[in-house]
Parts: C-alpha cells; sequence; structure tokens
C-alpha cells in the first residue's frame, strides 16, 4: 500500500470531526460540503483497498495455477 492509502482514512476521519464541530457551531447546511468531502474520500479509500486485494488475489491465483501444473509433470 501506498502512503496516500495510509492518509485518507485518517483524513476522512478528521473531516467527520470537524463537520460535527461546524454542525453544532453553524448549522448543518454548513457543514454538508464536509461532510460529503469525508465520505468521497472514505468510498476513496475502500475502491484503493479493494483494488489492492484484487490485485494479491490474483498474484495468489497464478502463483497456485503455477505449482500446481508443476507437480503433474
Amino acid at each position: 500500500m501506498h502512503i496516500l492509502d495510509f492518509i485518507l482514512l485518517p483524513v476522512a476521519a478528521a473531516l467527520v470531526i470537524i463537520g460535527a464541530h461546524v454542525t453544532l457551531q453553524h448549522g448543518v447546511g454548513a457543514s454538508y460540503p464536509i461532510f460529503m468531502f469525508s465520505v468521497v474520500l472514505l468510498f476513496w479509500f475502500l475502491y484503493r483497498k479493494r483494488k489492492v486485494e484484487e490485485e494479491q488475489e490474483k498474484e495468489k491465483e497464478k502463483s497456485k495455477k503455477g505449482k500446481s501444473k508443476n507437480k503433474f509433470r
């Protein structure tokens, strides 16, 4: 995983906290963009995480196929 993957989740969590503070101070209308940006960051984090997991699964399948072919020779 890259450094961006480790940064996205804490930034999204921080924006939720900031959004809660803005909600208490100025109302939901003022904090809506902050919450939406945090949701976008969360979905981006999940997308990148699933993409890495799929790549790892493909590598495992390739290694299993290679090992099973060698056994029958």
